[in-house]
């Protein structure tokens, strides 16, 4: 017989109570992906302020989840997960895990913004299985309300992918017409590229070649990987309107 965790209630209280006000785990996941600076943590997290983001940061620090380090030839400032911090890994992964098979996709997916979205499509893109040369992807997003419905990665080999919210000056290779959950949904397995093209979530022109593949160049998140997924239903951007009242 399993033993019940008596005794546990006060310590996960007191851990609710750290990591319970809101951003503060959206910032050690986005410590955890790799942003050390405080304006890469701000693109990574989204809608979150300077000023909250800076007293987000000082209140890890005082808990010793944070560690600001200081370059003193520079002044610049990075932003570090401590010990505490890194061991909390195990768990965020788990909850991370259960919200994918529980938490229903639309309310999974209806936060969060495009900037956000597009900034972290970065990491998304498999340079092996691109063309050996430079390429513009057009992202247009359907979304109402946006202040840049528009994006373009610039990929060129042996460079980082570059996101712009400006034309980038070159030939566009493939145009990709969507919208955030349907774009978010397939990058997090809640979805499919051919859901969405089956469903007008998601449209392609330009290289047929590039549209053909892109379920080989475009990386999904770890968290695809999931067993369970809780998916997108068929009319998600419908029942996503309704709730949100746009």
């Amino acid at each position: 017989m399993n033993r019940k965790p008596y005794g546990m209630i006060c310590p996960i209280t007191r851990v609710c109570e750290i990591l319970e006000p809101r951003w503060t785990i959206a910032i050690i996941v986005g410590l955890w992906a790799g942003a050390t600076k405080f304006n890469d943590l701000r693109r990574e997290i989204g809608s979150i302020s300077p000023a909250l983001l800076s007293k987000r940061l000082r209140d890890l620090e005082a808990m010793g989840l944070v560690e600001r380090v200081t370059d003193p030839a520079t002044g610049s400032v990075d932003y570090l997960r401590t010990e505490a911090a890194i061991a909390l890994e195990p768990a965020l992964n788990a909850l991370a895990e259960w919200a994918q098979c529980h938490v229903d996709a639309v309310t999974a997916l209806c936060t969060g913004t495009v900037s956000n979205l597009m900034w972290n499509m970065r990491k998304y893109f498999v340079a092996e299985a691109l063309p050996r040369r430079r390429l513009v992807i057009q992202f247009r997003f359907a979304d109402p309300g946006l202040e840049y419905d528009t994006y373009w990665a610039l990929i060129q080999p042996g460079a980082p992918v570059e996101i712009c919210s400006s034309i980038p000056g070159f030939d566009i290779d493939l145009y990709v017409e969507t919208n955030r959950v349907s774009l978010q949904g397939i990058l997090l397995g809640r979805t499919t590229i051919a859901r969405e093209l089956a469903a007008d979530g998601l449209y392609l022109s330009g290289d047929p070649v590039l549209a053909r593949t892109m379920h080989r160049w475009l990386k999904l998140s770890d968290m695809a990987q999931v067993e369970g997924i809780a998916m997108l239903p068929p009319r998600h951007v419908a029942e996503l309107s309704a709730r949100t009242g746009t």
